[in-house]
């Protein structure tokens, strides 16, 4: 990737995720089906941008390499939740698990490569390891999970293990995409990088005239 990451990358990557973290916010439909739905968007847009920005890199090399993976593997995450909204719950335990695991460590490991060489390293760490912890936090979640309770107005509810996943994916949602509009705006205002000085050659000493 490029020295300076485009200040508009992060922030394109935030619209997705605020779109759909209001969403979930404002949904009472907290289903398995509306979380494949809601996660495949949000793979599918997130993957394409990723993707985008990996082909437009100018310095080829592993950080463009591993973009690329990252963002072809979100988007095949993100197809395969659309492909399948009635695939159950273990499944979409599996699908979220899986791609936040590899695109964490991906994301981790491309953040911790270019900390000393790189402006917005430090943004891809936050983002790898704040989704290598999605991937616990819903593997974690029992699928069978079932508490029952009653309301303020009386009215028995239920809270569910897909409730609580898609609860998650919101808040992680929220999260990067608040972040990312930082993190671009914070790219965007940076005072521009010194030149490097490139060092003198030095002069070569005359030779000794012959006596």
């Amino acid at each position: 990737m490029d020295a300076v990451t485009p200040w508009y990358v992060p922030v394109a990557r935030s619209v997705p995720a605020l779109a759909l973290a209001l969403t979930v916010t404002f949904s009472a439909d907290h289903s398995t089906t509306f979380g494949y739905v809601t996660f495949g968007i949000f793979a599918v847009i997130t993957g394409a941008i990723l993707t985008a920005a990996g082909l437009r890199a100018g310095a080829r090399g592993i950080d463009r390499t591993l973009t690329l993976a990252q963002g072809l593997v979100t988007v095949a995450a993100g197809i395969v939740a659309l492909a399948v909204p009635g695939g159950g719950l273990p499944f979409f335990v599996f699908v979220v698990t899986t791609f936040a695991a590899i695109t964490g460590f991906i994301e981790l490991y491309l953040g911790l490569r270019g900390r000393r060489r790189l402006r917005g390293a430090g943004d891809r760490v936050f983002i790898g390891a704040l989704t290598a912890v999605l991937a616990v936090v819903v593997l974690l979640v029992p699928p069978d999970f079932v508490q029952r309770f009653t309301g303020p107005d009386d009215v028995e509810r239920a809270l569910t293990a897909s409730i609580i996943i898609v609860g998650v994916l919101g808040a992680y949602w929220a999260i990067i995409g608040v972040y990312f509009v930082i993190a671009g705006l914070s790219l965007k205002w940076a005072p521009a990088l010194p030149a490097v000085a490139m060092p003198e050659r030095a002069v070569p000493e005359k030779a000794t005239e012959e006596t």
